[in-house]
């Protein structure tokens, strides 16, 4: 699973309707707003933002986080990998998430 912060509710459907659609991932969710503080330049921000989580399996981090950056409006985005095991869930619903990656199938 990856944490992503965009721009706006926008970038952040554009960016996950392609990883869905090229079978990167099952599944996306989107959370609008959200609020971030950090230093960026020298200086701390205070900016409006939106969470993308991706739900990807772990063998395609790379590739998935290779195309957000490409997607991506920001000059370094924020992808952040958050590992999952089927012990620490829904064994199930991680199942359904190997099945739905094009590297799975």
């Amino acid at each position: 699973m990856l944490y992503v912060t965009t721009g706006n509710r926008d970038e952040a459907r554009r960016i996950g309707k392609v990883l869905v659609e090229e079978k990167l991932c099952a599944c996306v969710n989107i959370l609008d707003p959200m609020e971030s503080l950090y230093w960026w330049n020298g200086e701390v921000q205070n900016e409006t933002e939106t969470v993308l989580i991706v739900k990807t399996t772990q063998k395609m981090v790379s590739e998935v986080t290779k195309r957000i950056k490409k997607l991506h409006s920001y000059e370094v985005p924020c992808v952040i990998s958050l590992p999952l095991s089927s012990e620490e869930g829904n064994p199930e619903y991680i199942s359904w998430i190997r099945k739905s990656v094009l590297s799975q199938n």
